[in-house]
């Protein structure tokens, strides 16, 4: 759907990032349930916009959470006040995200927040984009920079203050392939070798946008969008990783390279 829903699996633990929009709640309970879920270590809410969190009442419904990482922002939608309303029902820990925190997972993988500052950008664009919780996965050699809904604003404060932490292995395009954002300075500093673009079908947006999928392309970026592909699949042992579309499923797999310090 027009959405994001990120499911990160590691030994024992699991992780969600964003749970998509009201209206593909069901379909997220079945995925999650196909992927043999019980419990999540973490649920991250990467700003409080619906196509985002228009599924965590379902999720913590349905599942034990530890622990809720949020953006930090509010809004005065139903969809955010409910979700609010279930986290504190629920007992669940919520926690503010934070730049440089490190959550590290049963079998390896670590997540990391780069994104948002401690205090918020403001007078943007959409300052509740803008202010996404970006997050940085790594397993062994393998990474991958998951970005929210980030536009330009939050993509130059990026660069200005964790440049070296933005080179990584795929890039979850920023707002869906937006003209908002994919900046040029951005992707080379990212210098991912496949960008996932996570859309719904004949959206309303026309994303992901013929400008951005070319400055992709322009980096020499395999792109894989949710609308063509399905659910997209990355499976790493820290050494390798491949890549699969569920509706296309072609098969990009990647030998890493010797341990690189820069990454």
């Amino acid at each position: 759907g027009q959405g994001d829903a990120i499911l990160i699996q590691s030994g024992r633990d699991a992780v969600l990032v964003d749970s998509g929009d009201t209206g593909t709640r069901n379909e997220l309970l079945r995925l999650l349930a196909q992927e043999g879920v019980k419990e999540f270590a973490l649920v991250v809410a990467t700003h409080p916009h619906a196509d985002h969190i228009g599924g965590m009442e379902a999720v913590m419904d349905k599942y034990p959470v530890k622990k809720v990482l949020d953006s930090g922002q509010v809004h005065t939608s139903k969809i955010f006040i409910d979700y609010w309303k279930k986290v504190a029902a629920k007992g669940i820990e919520f926690v503010r995200a934070k730049p440089g925190e490190r959550y590290r997972l049963d079998g390896g993988a670590q997540i990391e927040v780069l994104w948002p500052e401690d205090e918020f950008l403001r007078g943007t664009d959409s300052d509740l984009n803008n202010n996404s919780i970006v997050l940085r996965l790594t397993k062994g050699e393998f990474s991958m920079l998951l970005t929210g809904d980030i536009q330009k604003e939050a993509e130059m404060g990026l660069l200005k203050k964790h440049k070296d932490k933005l080179k990584s292995d795929i890039l979850k395009a920023p707002h869906h392939g937006s003209n908002t954002s994919s900046t040029a300075a951005f992707l080379r500093a990212a210098n991912a070798k496949a960008v996932i673009i996570s859309c719904g079908k004949n959206n309303d947006y026309g994303f992901p946008k013929p400008a951005v999928l070319r400055r992709y392309e322009g980096n020499n970026m395999k792109i894989y969008v949710t609308a063509d592909d399905g659910t997209v699949t990355v499976v790493s042992d820290g050494k390798s990783y491949e890549i699969r579309g569920a509706l296309r499923p072609n098969v990009s797999r990647e030998a890493l390279p010797a341990a690189d310090s820069s990454r």
